[in-house]
């Protein structure tokens, strides 16, 4: 027996999740598309032929249903037969999600397996919130206060031109919703953009300033000799004082500089509607190994973390600490996490840190 499975925390509740997991059309923007066989709602085919860690399409048919918190799928993929459960569980956030895979009969190759536990990782973390994001957008109340849910946007000002106006601003409203639903769902369907490097530019350090010093020298007065009249030959006899040589100074050790801090480089690797995808490399230039390295980083008012991968994260109020052991001499570390932000297209943290040096 072959186990594979993830788990994500989401800001949705646990019906809209459901959704997501059971619709057609919403599984097939954020997994796989899907078609039903033999007229069966409960049986599916799922087109993952391509995908990665999948060979052929896998046909799943519902064992157990109790909505909104647990459903089982039977799996065939090409005679591997396999057991899909998903648990959604509330929480004070909205909710928690897991999905684990058990083969039945037959099993994954090493090669197999590692690329389809990443598949179905990306899908959890990545592809699924954007769709719930995008889902949640399309069913928010923007007129909660007049009773009932409302199918268009509500018009700001009165039209002095009456209904007609009011009319033609409906449908410029109904028109821009569906070119925001289009560029959403074709980000969905497109893969992980390229990484974006962003972070807050290290401040201006003061130059020194350098103080020319002039040595004043003061000119000697310089005696006149007159020569004698008288010749006399100077006897010259040997002196008996030994020279003294001077005595050498001991010279104070210099220590030795201290090694170049820690280096860090913030990227966005990927981005959504209501989040981001966030990655960190440290490094250490120095030629001695580095006992330990701490990032810290500062994320929007709102912001859920999770999902770290490659370090320890402990959480104070809006800022992470990002932790790790030892790092070789001219090493790297490279850890990741992922950010749903409340802020539509934010794309970075606040701030990243390393050492108290801003992060590249």
């Amino acid at each position: 027996m072959i186990e594979i499975g993830a788990q994500v925390d989401l800001s949705h509740p646990p019906e809209r999740v459901w959704l997501a997991l059971t619709d057609r059309e919403l599984l097939g923007r954020w997994f796989a598309e899907a078609e039903t066989l033999e007229g069966i709602p409960d049986r599916l085919l799922l087109h993952t032929d391509g995908l990665p860690g999948f060979e052929a399409n896998v046909e799943v048919e519902v064992t157990d249903r109790q909505e909104p918190e647990r459903l089982v799928l039977a799996c065939d993929e090409a005679g591997r037969l396999s057991e899909l459960t998903c648990l959604v569980t509330a929480t004070t956030q909205g909710c928690r999600l897991e999905v684990r895979e058990v083969t039945t009969h037959g099993g994954w190759s090493v090669e197999q397996q590692k690329p389809r536990e990443q598949q179905l990782r990306q899908a959890l973390t990545v592809r699924l919130p954007a769709i719930l994001d995008w889902l949640a957008f399309q069913q928010v109340d923007l007129r909660r206060g007049d009773g009932g849910m409302t199918a268009e946007l509500p018009l700001v000002g009165a039209s002095r031109n009456g209904p007609a106006r009011a009319r033609r601003r409906t449908v410029v409203a109904v028109l821009v919703g569906l070119a925001v639903l289009g560029g959403s769902v074709a980000w969905v369907a497109l893969p992980v953009g390229g990484k974006q490097s962003a972070a807050p530019p290290a401040p201006a350090s003061p130059s020194p300033s350098v103080t020319a010093v002039e040595v004043a020298t003061t000119p000697r007065a310089t005696a006149s000799v007159r020569p004698s009249r008288t010749a006399t030959s100077p006897t010259v006899r040997p002196s008996r004082t030994p020279s003294v040589k001077p005595t050498p100074t001991a010279t104070a050790a210099v220590p030795p500089p201290p090694p170049p801090p820690l280096t860090a480089r913030y990227e966005t690797d990927s981005s959504r509607l209501f989040g981001y995808t966030g990655e960190v490399v440290v490094g250490n230039p120095a030629a001695t190994p580095a006992a330990s390295w701490a990032v810290v980083v500062t994320f929007a008012d709102g912001s859920i973390v999770d999902d770290v991968e490659g370090a320890e994260a402990r959480q104070d109020g809006r800022t992470i600490t990002f932790t790790g052991g030892a790092l070789p001499a001219g090493g790297t570390q490279t850890f990741r996490f992922d950010v749903r932000d409340n802020r539509p297209k934010a794309r970075e943290p606040e701030s990243c840190t390393v050492g108290g040096n801003p992060c590249a």
